[in-house]
């Protein structure tokens, strides 16, 4: 009912394209507060086509407490500004409406393309940006906030098989705002010189510098359902540990210790040393990861970091579909489990998949190193 009202007196009239002056866009706010990580990261391109189309504008994100850092950084070619929303108490959400409409946007944005967020779409309609771009409908769904947007279309991404970075520009694509397929490949997340200094220290700090590979493994995520079993991850790096001698690395996010000190032990026990990267930001753990030769990760906010700072990836995925969801990188491999349960992966298919590309890196680096 409460919905119905609001729908009756803050209905937005359609702007058609050719009216839209796009030379007039100076200041740009993008809503993704409510995805995770890797949803977060799928829109980079986006971010990037929109700081292609408009070089001079300024652009603001809002994001959420748990995924905005990635993208926060002196040095981030295509944000100028992040403001975080977070559900708290009225003075805070008071300040926090006060900064956004205090920007005066010309264009807003809210990228749907998993969940359909009236939160969303209400901070963008109170920023008083003249110009709001979304989503009506997906595959049939229906937005119910979508009358609060005056540029909108309907979108049948599951029938064609999108990767999720396709579905974000087509958002922009209805302001005619595209990115082509070199800039896509460019696109990655730039890390400062003390985070690059960080990553060589904690890979000097830690392991020998004996020419063995690194493999680092990150057997976590959070969703229990994307999460290959400790016992799979522990055969495979016992088989990788056999043929290449490396040393092992094991990321861990706050929700996975339980899950990586089981490994570590289980390794421990078989008298082969690892070395737990934790609590530090993401952004620290991309520089690490960067340093090593390859990274195998379940479908998680890491795997998608990893693609994005051009780090060697080998992702493992059931649920979900790696066509939509494996960064599209030359650097980035997958795995789809024949079901749709990821344990369904067999670690011979993990350890086959995985020396193959590993090859493939030590030849290419020995190659270089002539």
């Amino acid at each position: 009912m409460i919905l119905w009202i609001l729908k009756l007196f803050l209905r937005s009239k359609e702007i058609e394209k050719k009216d839209i002056r796009l030379e007039n866009i100076k200041k740009i706010l993008i809503v993704r507060q409510h995805n995770q990580l890797g949803d977060m990261l799928c829109a980079v391109p986006l971010f990037a086509a929109l700081r292609n189309k408009f070089p001079d504008a300024e652009i603001t994100l809002v994001a959420s407490p748990i995924n905005y850092e990635i993208l926060y950084s002196d040095i981030n070619p295509y944000i100028d500004d992040v403001i975080v929303y977070r559900k708290s108490t009225f003075k805070e959400l008071k300040h926090f409406f006060r900064k956004l409409r205090s920007k005066k946007y010309d264009l807003g944005i809210v990228p749907s393309t998993v969940s359909l967020s009236r939160t969303s779409h209400f901070i963008n309609y109170l920023s008083r940006a003249p110009v709001r771009v979304g989503v009506k409908s997906i595959d049939g769904k229906l937005n119910k906030t979508e009358f609060l947007l005056n540029v909108k279309s309907d979108f049948e991404w599951d029938k064609k098989k999108m990767h999720q970075t396709e579905r974000n520009l087509d958002v922009g694509r209805q302001l005619g705002i595209e990115l082509h397929e070199m800039d896509k490949i460019r696109t990655e997340i730039k890390l400062s010189k003390e985070e690059i200094r960080f990553g060589e220290k904690y890979i000097k700090d830690n392991f020998n510098d004996d020419g063995k590979p690194i493999i680092a493994f990150h057997p976590g995520a959070g969703k229990i359902q994307n999460r290959w079993s400790v016992d799979k991850f522990y055969k495979l790096i016992i088989l990788l540990r056999e043929k290449y001698n490396n040393h092992i690395l094991i990321t861990s996010g706050s929700i996975d210790k339980k899950i990586t000190d089981k490994l570590k032990n289980n390794l421990k026990a078989k008298g082969l040393r690892s070395v737990i990267l934790d609590n530090t930001t993401i952004r620290k753990v991309a520089a690490v990861i960067t340093k090593t030769n390859l990274y195998i990760t379940n479908d998680t906010g890491t795997l998608h970091v990893g693609g994005y700072v051009n780090a060697n990836v080998l992702a493992l995925f059931g649920s979900t579909h790696g066509y939509e969801w494996a960064p599209e990188r030359e650097n980035v491999r997958y795995i789809q489990s024949p079901t749709d349960n990821v344990n369904d992966i067999s670690v011979g298919m993990v350890f086959d998949e995985a020396s193959k590309f590993l090859d493939i890196i030590l030849q290419k680096s020995h190659n270089n190193g002539r």
